[in-house]
């Protein structure tokens, strides 16, 4: 079945079809949904969540855009409102770095296997783990991640600031340990 037969039988209701379309894109959006999770069960309760939003909305899938980009913004939105409801996305502290003194070193992750960046990104507060994500990896502005988050720009920078400083002392940790 084409990806056009597939989307219209599962907007007609067809259970066989949307468990066809789940199976299809379910690892790819799970992996999506780690980076905004603390752990393996939050993210599969994201994916859950994002998964009933693709279901219940695919009729406004409008098919601009890739089908693929479409449900991950559905999984982003499903995780932003996890935190949204429960109201964890607090200041972590003051911002008292420039922009320029916030940039990371770039070679640091690119130096690091994808999975053990996750694993630190997961352990980061909640804050600062969305944060961190919205702005490196989806690349959006801290205006924007303000407006979504329902915060100040200047939050959202400290959060930034916050998650990089954690994950520097965590990459220097790890340094250490396996150095000896």
């Amino acid at each position: 079945m084409d990806n056009q037969s597939l989307l219209r039988s599962c907007m007609s209701g067809d259970r066989t079809a949307q468990e066809a379309l789940y199976n299809l894109y379910a690892a790819e959006m799970l992996g999506t949904c780690l980076w905004y999770a603390r752990n393996k069960e939050e993210a599969e309760e994201i994916l859950q969540d994002g998964f009933i939003q693709v279901f219940r909305f695919m009729h406004q899938f409008t098919g601009a855009g890739s089908f693929e980009g479409w449900i991950r913004k559905i999984m982003i939105n499903a995780a932003l409102q996890k935190y949204r409801k429960k109201n964890h996305l607090v200041v972590v502290g003051p911002l008292e770095m420039t922009a320029t003194q916030m940039v990371a070193n770039p070679d640091v992750f690119s130096r690091l296997a994808r999975m053990d960046l996750l694993k630190l990104v997961q352990q980061l507060p909640r804050a600062c783990r969305i944060v961190f994500t919205l702005h490196v990896l989806e690349g959006l502005k801290h205006r924007e991640i303000a407006r979504l988050l329902n915060i100040s720009e200047g939050t959202s920078k400290s959060n930034l600031s916050d998650a990089r400083d954690r994950l520097q002392r965590s990459l220097r940790a790890s340094k250490k340990s396996i150095t000896g």
